[in-house]
């Protein structure tokens, strides 16, 4: 009797093992993964996800936010996109509707790079990859609903960077305080892979985002295209750095009507112009346009560079602005015609910029020029006057313009000492 007694207490005490171990293999699984595991995303994301910081996530092909999905990323965090060309490049794309909540510290920033950085997780930066690497993957591509002007004054468009063919590519629409997430401390290495000609994909992307997402202290190094590009919308940005873009810095189109407050932009001997800040495509204007406050622009003086590109009837607020480092030949380049006009309308405002002059250069107004283009009337003068610039000896010596750098001792760039 005794001995049957302990064999049925062995078989409760198996079966009761059993059951705990299939509660735990049933687990569900919120993109965690175990620790110190390279996982991998593709695709779309159709539920709430969480990216922790003891994983290294690979992106295989875009990696998509659907609409009311929230991918939430945490500090210290890293990301890496995977090789692939054209339409099979890949990239992190928040769809309209969709949110990243991204809130990485000055300690333990988020590294979006390339899959083949040799970054681990704990680190802040790889030892394999420099200046010279990129292109290697996409970017962050963020789309919103907030208003954008095009061609035709549609609502809606197709986001540069994503073929016509994916669904998931539209922006713009009629909600001011469109809120697409926060991304905060959050680094993009390596990337703007080109997916057709004329056609890369930026560091960040944002499409008809609003003002309802919190953009703040996000860096983007050694990417092929621009730095930073807004496609309409209204958000507004702050502590912005850019450094090795291979064409803009700080990129503005289709009658964005936000902000950027603190940023500096690093230029390398491929980067186009520092900021390349175009006017509405469609007629849907901005009374006000943008403002850009407390930039600082630092030049490659081996190249000549435009400083800032002014394009298709320009409305704006360009606020304390430090130049510096730019070659002889570099210029503040007024496109076209309405530019010119909107400048001595006081609709495309300079304010308080301080320059050192290039090499060979004799005073500020020297630094404009107007674009020759056939077959239209060019104004040729520039009325100087509305150019609100001084010179200075250096850029040390400047003490109201330019940015507050002191904010971005968390980015690899500092690292790299190069502000």
């Amino acid at each position: 009797m005794k001995t049957i007694k302990n064999l049925f207490l062995l078989l409760t005490l198996s079966l009761f093992a059993f059951s705990c171990s299939s509660d735990d293999d049933n687990s569900t699984d919120d993109g965690g993964g175990e620790e110190n595991e390279n996982i991998v995303k593709s695709g779309i994301l159709t539920a709430d996800e969480t990216w922790t910081s003891d994983n290294i996530y690979e992106l295989d092909g875009k990696v998509v936010v659907d609409e009311d999905v929230t991918l939430t990323i945490e500090a210290g965090t890293i990301i890496k996109g995977g090789e692939g060309q054209e339409s099979l490049a890949s990239a992190l794309v928040v769809d309209q509707g969709g949110k990243i909540i991204a809130n990485g510290t000055a300690s333990n920033p988020i590294i979006m790079t390339s899959v083949l950085d040799n970054i681990e997780v704990g680190q802040t930066s790889g030892t394999n990859l420099d200046q010279n690497d990129v292109g290697l993957w996409g970017g962050l591509i963020i789309l919103g609903r907030a208003p954008i002007s095009v061609s035709g004054d549609v609502e809606t468009a197709q986001i540069e960077g994503i073929p016509a063919t994916e669904p998931y590519g539209q922006y713009g629409g009629t909600d001011v305080s469109d809120n697409s997430g926060t991304y905060k401390y959050i680094s993009v290495r390596h990337g703007g892979i080109t997916i057709g000609a004329d056609n890369e994909i930026n560091g960040v992307t944002m499409g008809g985002v609003g003002n309802g997402t919190t953009i703040d202290h996000v860096e983007v190094i050694f990417n092929q295209d621009d730095g930073f590009e807004w496609f309409g919308g209204t958000v507004n940005a702050t502590n912005l750095i850019t450094w090795g873009n291979g064409d803009d810095g700080l990129d503005a189109d289709q009658a964005w009507s936000g902000s950027v407050t603190n940023a500096i932009v690093i230029q390398g001997a491929e980067s186009g112009s520092a900021l390349e800040l175009d006017g509405p495509e469609g007629s849907a204007a901005t009374s006000n346009g943008y403002t850009m406050s407390n930039i600082t622009l630092i030049g490659d003086a081996t190249t000549n560079s435009k400083i800032a590109d002014c394009r298709d009837g320009l409305i704006a607020n360009l606020e304390n602005v430090l130049v510096y480092n730019f070659g002889s030949g570099s210029t503040v380049n007024f496109d076209d015609d309405q530019s010119v006009i909107e400048l001595n309308n006081d609709e495309l405002v300079f304010t308080n910029w301080e320059i050192v002059l290039p090499s060979g250069i004799a005073a500020v107004s020297d630094l404009l020029s107007v674009n020759e283009e056939e077959g239209e009337e060019v104004i040729e003068v520039v009325n100087e006057a509305k150019f609100n610039a001084t010179s200075i000896e250096s850029a040390s010596a400047a003490t109201t313009a330019g940015a507050n750098s002191t904010v971005f001792g968390w980015t690899f760039a500092a690292s790299q000492g190069a502000f």
